[in-house]
């Protein structure tokens, strides 16, 4: 589906003004976002649980896999994100997965689930990233975290890790972070990191968080002027009536559009103004 088609068969685009209020979205707003230059573009993913009894994993897996390279061939991603819970608590299909994960045709980078069990040294040398990864493309700054262990438990963020990097990032235009469980309670399986809260709203040039772990979640959830959005799911046996992936865009006037694709049709369609809390939505 082009552009052209899906601003035809799109619902009404909506407004999330930074006070709260829905709006719906002008036809002035659709004609400007036709008009914006791509600057960069990736896709996230989260949840394979590669390996849970009575679920098809590999075929998940490897569909995820063709979906992305397919979307990929017709306009390039910079990178992808599986954002964790890649196997289901046991470290001994970590290589399996790999070697499909391998098939992606640019790379992609990992973070580490609840059910991703596996020490920090195991996990380096599977992935040859450390659990708590930046880089950085062009103006834009990207942090993945950790937000559990080799016994799964439930963890915040690293503050004191996330502290230095956020401080060493400021100066982008963008950053955005990459983390599991959402550490800001908004769900029911959530952690409430309040130094997390605290952190994150020094550091205005932080544009979204995007967390997996809730299969049933896929939309954005704003909590103190922070975007937090989900993905749903790409495998396991709940969540979501559908499995699929996050593709997210920014444009040269630094808004952000995201949809997700089940596997070829875009779902919560979102546009993100540059100010916080500014979001203009469209749902199928």
């Amino acid at each position: 589906m082009n552009r052209r088609d899906f601003i035809k068969a799109s619902s009404p685009i909506l407004a999330l003004l930074a006070n709260g209020q829905i709006v719906q979205a002008t036809e002035g707003i659709l004609a400007d976002w036709k008009k914006k230059k791509l600057v960069l573009r990736f896709a996230v993913a989260s949840d394979g649980h590669y390996g849970q009894p009575n679920t098809a994993y590999q075929q998940y897996s490897t569909d995820l896999v063709d979906r992305i390279n397919a979307v990929h061939s017709k306009t390039p991603f910079n990178f992808a994100m599986i954002n964790g819970d890649i196997v289901h608590d046991d470290k001994k299909y970590f290589p399996e997965i790999k070697s499909i994960l391998d098939k992606l045709n640019m790379k992609y980078y990992v973070s580490q689930g609840n059910h991703d069990h596996i020490d920090a040294a195991g996990w380096e040398s599977i992935w040859n990233m450390p659990t708590n990864l930046s880089f950085t493309i062009r103006k834009t700054s990207f942090l993945i975290g950790t937000s559990s262990d080799e016994s799964g438990k439930y963890l915040c963020p690293d503050i004191e890790w996330f502290t230095k990097e956020l401080e060493k990032h400021q100066s982008q235009k963008n950053i955005f972070i990459f983390i599991h469980i959402n550490p800001a309670k908004l769900t029911p399986h959530a952690v409430d990191c309040k130094e997390w809260t605290v952190l994150l709203k020094k550091y205005p040039n932080v544009r979204a968080v995007f967390n997996g772990h809730d299969h049933d979640h896929d939309s954005i959830k704003v909590h103190e002027g922070i975007n937090y959005i989900f993905d749903a799911h790409y495998g396991g046996n709940w969540g979501t009536n559908y499995r699929g992936f996050r593709v997210v865009e920014l444009y040269s006037d630094n808004s952000i559009v995201s949809y997700i694709l089940d596997p070829v049709n875009r779902l919560n369609n979102v546009e993100m103004k540059q100010e916080r809390n500014e979001v203009v939505r469209t749902e199928s």
